[in-house]
């Protein structure tokens, strides 16, 4: 004999006046069985039923980091082959086009004309790769949901704005605007808004505390969250932008280094999707930011045999400043769910252009000279004096990046798992960057002491000067 519980929930199947399609509609059970979800074998109870009402069972969805990888795996393959067939056909162009890198500057390593354009080449990989992953319907990538039209619509402005600069010399007020166009993209659709809010919520409360009144315009924490999140992603995609036109000094180096970034990246969104219960998969953020790291991967990695040492076409403009755009998304999207400490762990990962930027800041601003004026004393300048040969130096550069990006990872993993606290993490991040700011101005400050000891003149060159016997050499 039957339960009085399960009862009035199998007398549908055993009831011949009801139609298949009925039975199914009437029975949850059945529909978990059709959907293959999970479904408890006892008794259910009032919480269970109101689940499957709401449609919060059927929705759901789990995925282990394997196969998100396995799911993913073709915009890594597609990312790679187009850029590693694209670039010969890219430089074929630049040289055409007379779009070439002429040794005329003592800082550049390079002693013949080297063609531009390659990042014209990771672009198409990239766009390809994203392509790709629309189409993939099985696995997570069938579940989750799509790259967002903002992040494309960045991507491609980024691009062109690199591509006008490399062919047409763009005033540099017109780079900064074509980034903060590819940033605005970002804003429309909340693509790292929500950054601010797991550092200011301790502080303002949630999205809803009600902070102030003017008239009659209510200001909630979610419009201070939205306004700081929006000025962040202005700072992030223009600091990281440059951040990665400054370190592409030596051959493969910006390249390498991106591929090292991406693959740090990718190990934390592994690890984020992985440990996620996705109650509404197609709004997720989760696919997004693996098929983002895969497809920059895939293209730097495909870009890197023709760029390492001895290189025959270079990034230019257009490839740092499209890596550094995809770098800086990737890391925002850590924080989609406020998350603040795991865009923390992804700043560390990218330590290695952040630290040489905050080096020529401060140098610069020590020097009082302008910011963009040029000098050969970045990081891979000094390494490449220091260690006497270009692969030598980058080699060296991929290993401190590999450094961070460990550290980055570890952190971030320890995160996820909660085994440390989110203070921690802070700490740890806090005293990275405050250490690098230290040595910067310890080094910016012993140079210009230097130059000004070096601008004073001698006691023996002004006496000589004057026609008058220094005291040293005066007789007695």
């Amino acid at each position: 004999m039957l339960s009085p519980m399960l009862s009035p929930m199998l007398s549908p199947m055993l009831n011949p006046a009801l139609d298949p399609l009925q039975s199914l509609m009437l029975n949850p059970v059945l529909i978990g069985q059709s959907l293959q979800i999970p479904m408890p074998t006892g008794s259910i109870g009032p919480d269970a039923m109101k689940s499957v009402e709401s449609g919060a069972l059927i929705s759901s969805a789990r995925f282990g980091a394997l196969e998100f990888l396995n799911g993913y795996a073709g915009v890594f393959i597609i990312a790679f082959l187009v850029t590693l067939i694209a670039t010969p056909f890219v430089r074929k162009l630049a040289i055409e086009m007379e779009i070439i890198d002429k040794p005329n500057d003592p800082r550049k390593q390079h002693k013949f004309p080297i063609a531009y354009l390659g990042g014209f080449a990771v672009f198409l990989g990239v766009m390809a790769a994203i392509a790709y992953s629309y189409a993939i319907v099985d696995g997570p990538g069938g579940s989750l949901g799509p790259v967002p039209g903002s992040i494309v619509i960045g991507i491609v402005a980024i691009t062109f704005t690199g591509l006008a600069d490399d062919v047409w010399g763009w005033d540099p007020r017109l780079k900064i605007a074509g980034q903060l166009v590819a940033a605005a993209a970002l804003a429309v659709q909340d693509i790292g808004t929500h950054v601010a809010e797991g550092a200011l919520a301790p502080f303002l409360g949630d999205a809803t505390t009600l902070l102030m009144t003017i008239g009659p315009v209510l200001i909630h924490s979610s419009d201070i969250f939205y306004w700081v999140g929006t000025a962040i992603i202005a700072i992030f995609v223009l600091g990281g932008c440059n951040a990665m036109n400054l370190i592409d000094g030596l051959d493969g180096l910006c390249s390498g280094s991106a591929a090292i970034m991406a693959t740090g990246l990718l190990a934390l969104s592994l690890m984020m999707a992985a440990g996620a219960d996705l109650t509404d998969p197609f709004e997720s953020l989760a696919g997004v930011r693996i098929v983002l790291c895969l497809a920059l991967l895939g293209s730097v990695l495909g870009f890197l045999p023709w760029n390492f040492n001895p290189a025959v076409i270079f990034l230019g403009d257009c490839g740092s400043l499209l890596i550094g755009y995809l770098v800086v998304v990737s890391i925002l999207l850590l924080g989609d769910k406020g998350d603040t400490h795991l865009v923390f762990a992804g700043l560390i990962i990218f330590a290695l252009p952040i630290m040489d930027t905050s080096l020529a800041i401060l140098r610069r601003k020590i020097a009082g000279v302008s910011m963009s004026t040029a000098d050969a004393n970045h990081i891979h300048h000094i390494a490449k004096r220091s260690l006497g040969g270009v692969k030598r130096a980058v080699i060296a550069l991929y290993a401190l990046s590999f450094s961070f990006g460990v550290l980055g990872v570890l952190l971030g993993a320890l995160a996820i798992e909660q085994i440390v606290r989110l203070r921690i993490l802070y700490a740890v991040s806090i005293v990275l960057f405050g250490a690098i700011g230290a040595v910067g101005l310890k080094i910016a400050l012993r140079n210009r002491w230097q130059s000004h000891l070096e601008a004073e003149p001698k006691p023996e060159a002004a006496a000589l000067s004057i026609g008058v016997t220094a005291p040293s050499d005066r007789q007695p």
